[in-house]
């Protein structure tokens, strides 16, 4: 046991040494001095080499004296954990009641208290499809019957008129047993009963009340590879919709991040060719906003799961709350200002949302 903690240990410190054993310019290993609690002793820099005059390097950052124990990796991580934990506990409760303040202190640069927009972004995404994997997907499409194509319906009519045909041939052999041809008479009346049904088909066919299987009504003149890829993927999808439904999952947390580019846009239309908000603006702005949106989400899927219906009306109500406060709060406006973007921000989101959804499914169908 104790060979393999000094093997972790070992290999811990080998990678913290990496850097420091690094050949200089001169080709020689730099040799740095430890104290009796583990700390160097340098008077430069171990990342970039620049001469020491405080507790940081003042050119690259990095502190200055580091460990290189066992114990100070593990503190590294508890406090990179608590760090982040931290952030987030001053971040969240922010954005939820109060998504202006938080936003436009970000962009004015006090940004050292929270997590940045992109970072709680990701944080949300990930916890978001983690507890849908959790609960086993979104679920399954249940197809139901497909309906039988004209040339199927033709060639089943043929099939029982000759089925019908056989069976007459045989009930009319003097060979044939009684009880064997009532069996048959059964039968012919039942085939009957259907051709009738399937000869109505076809004819609803020939007379267009039925549509065509839907391909999409490409000119193959014009451009015939659009058309045939097209129609092929919709066949595929067609037939196998519950496998499209996975490949969807599966990568849409990792193209996520698109509807933060799709968003911008009409953002911009929000407050066209304005001097005061840029472009940067927008982005945090919009990626703090979707970052909620999502939790709201994942809020109202938890409470879906534990059966409260009642109480996802809650969420549902405040989130077009929580956009009139974000916009008012982060861009200054005035009630009225803030009231009429809401409306059309919202309109907005449905196109967004659209357009998000039909690049995944193109991308997945590549």
């Amino acid at each position: 046991m104790s060979d393999i903690t000094d093997g972790i240990g070992t290999a811990i410190e080998g990678g913290v040494l990496a850097r420091v054993v690094e050949p200089d310019a001169s080709g020689h290993p730099v040799q740095t001095p430890l104290d009796e609690g583990g700390h160097w002793q340098e008077k430069n820099c171990l990342n970039c080499e620049t001469p020491l005059k405080g507790a940081h390097c003042h050119n690259c950052g990095q502190r200055a004296h580091l460990h290189r124990t066992l114990g100070a990796f593990f503190h590294d991580l508890m406090h990179g954990v608590l760090h982040f934990e931290g952030k987030l506990w001053r971040t969240l409760p922010k954005l939820a009641w109060q998504p202006g303040k938080l936003t436009r202190e970000y962009i004015d640069g006090k940004r050292a208290r929270y997590i940045s927009p992109i970072a709680l972004f990701l944080f949300v995404i990930f916890i978001t499809f983690a507890l849908i994997s959790l609960a086993g997907g979104i679920g399954k499409i249940e197809q139901g019957p497909d309906i039988a194509t004209e040339d199927e319906v033709i060639e089943t009519v043929a099939e029982i008129d000759r089925r019908v045909e056989d069976f007459s041939t045989t009930i009319d052999d003097p060979e044939t047993e009684p009880a064997r041809a009532a069996e048959l008479r059964e039968e012919i009346a039942t085939l009957q009963a259907e051709r009738v049904f399937f000869a109505k088909l076809a004819e609803m066919y020939q007379d267009g009340e039925i549509p065509v299987e839907p391909e999409l009504q490409f000119d193959p003149a014009t451009d015939p590879s659009a058309a045939e890829w097209i129609n092929t993927r919709w066949k595929e999808a067609k037939a196998n919709p519950n496998l499209l439904i996975y490949k969807l999952q599966t990568n849409s947390y990792k193209l996520s991040w698109l509807l933060i580019p799709l968003s911008l846009p009409f953002m911009w239309l929000l407050f066209p060719f304005s001097r005061k908000f840029r472009l940067y603006d927008h982005t945090v702005f919009v990626t703090y906003s979707i970052a909620f949106m999502t939790f709201l989400l994942v809020l109202v899927s938890v409470l879906g799961a534990f059966e409260l219906q009642p109480l996802i009306l809650i969420p549902m109500l405040y989130a077009p709350f929580h956009l009139y406060r974000h916009l008012k709060g982060t861009y200054g406006l005035s009630r009225f200002g803030a009231i009429w973007r809401v409306l059309v921000l919202s309109s907005f989101i449905w196109i967004v949302m659209a357009s998000f959804v039909m690049l995944m499914t193109a991308l997945v169908l590549t």
